[in-house]
């Protein structure tokens, strides 16, 4: 298989044969190009006003869909969060509450 863009790489059509093994990586760059939002059970609520902005929540998400600007955390990328849960766990203040089912 060539080395097209994620995007373009996969279709119903392409054999299972003609893909890459697992866990292999299939380009760089890429995430911005696919949204895995939508793959989303439970959603995160960013509450501003319980908000101290001690930025605890931001290194821990593995999905980096805690956006910030001028040094100060704002609402999720929900294109791209998954609903792990991370950042409410790692929220001393309780500005980050989880709700079950729902895409945003």
């Amino acid at each position: 298989m060539s080395n097209k863009r994620v995007t373009e790489a996969y279709s119903e059509s392409i054999r299972w044969q003609d893909t890459r093994p697992g866990a292999g990586v299939t380009g760089g760059g890429t995430s911005r190009e696919v949204m895995t939002g939508e793959w989303r059970v439970d959603v995160p609520e960013f509450i501003a006003d319980k908000c101290t902005q001690c930025l605890l929540c931001v290194p821990v998400c593995p999905d980096s869909s805690i956006p910030m600007k001028d040094g100060k955390r704002l609402d999720f990328d929900f294109e791209h969060c998954k609903g792990c849960g991370i950042c409410a766990k790692a929220c001393p203040f309780n500005a980050i509450v989880m709700h079950k089912g729902g895409k945003e």
